[in-house]
C-alpha cells in the first residue's frame, strides 16, 4: 500500500486536537448563540454533538491506538478513553436527561482532556519513532 495514503498518528493527533478545539469553541460560543436565538432558531432543531462525535470518536480512537502501539503508554490510552467517555456521555445522556449545563460541562471537560491527550500522544510519538505502517498493520 502506498505509504502516503496512510494517515500518520501525529497527523491524526493534529486533526483530533483541531476537532477538540472546535468542540470547545462550539460549547463556549453557545451563550452567544442563545443571545442571538431569534436568528439561529431555524438551526436549533438539530443537536450538533452527535454528528461531531461521528468524526471525533473514530479519529481520536485511531490516533490513540496507533500511538499506543508505538509508545506503549497506557496512561495516554486511559486518559483518552476518559475524554471520549465524557464527550459521549455529555453529548448523549447528559444532553437528553440533565440539560445543557451538564452537557456543556462534560463535553468541555472531555474536549480539553482529549486535546491534552493528543498533545501528549504526539510528543510520545516523536520520542518513539517507528514505522507507521508497522503500527497500522497491527490494528
Amino acid at each position: 500500500m502506498n505509504q502516503s495514503a496512510n494517515p500518520s498518528a501525529p497527523d491524526l493527533d493534529r486533526v483530533a486536537v483541531v476537532l477538540s478545539g472546535l468542540c470547545l469553541l462550539h460549547c463556549l460560543a453557545l451563550p452567544v448563540v442563545i443571545v442571538s436565538l431569534p436568528f439561529v432558531a431555524q438551526f436549533a432543531e438539530t443537536h450538533w454533538h452527535t454528528p461531531m462525535l461521528l468524526f471525533a470518536v473514530p479519529i481520536s480512537t485511531l490516533a490513540i491506538v496507533i500511538g499506543y502501539r508505538r509508545h506503549g503508554n497506557r496512561q495516554i490510552v486511559a486518559a483518552g478513553a476518559l475524554g471520549l467517555g465524557l464527550l459521549i456521555v455529555g453529548a448523549t445522556i447528559a444532553h437528553a436527561h440533565y440539560g445543557a449545563m451538564a452537557d456543556r460541562l462534560l463535553t468541555v471537560s472531555g474536549s480539553l482532556l482529549l486535546a491534552a491527550v493528543h498533545w501528549k500522544n504526539s510528543r510520545q510519538l516523536r520520542l518513539h519513532p517507528r514505522d507507521v505502517d508497522a503500527a497500522l498493520a497491527k490494528t
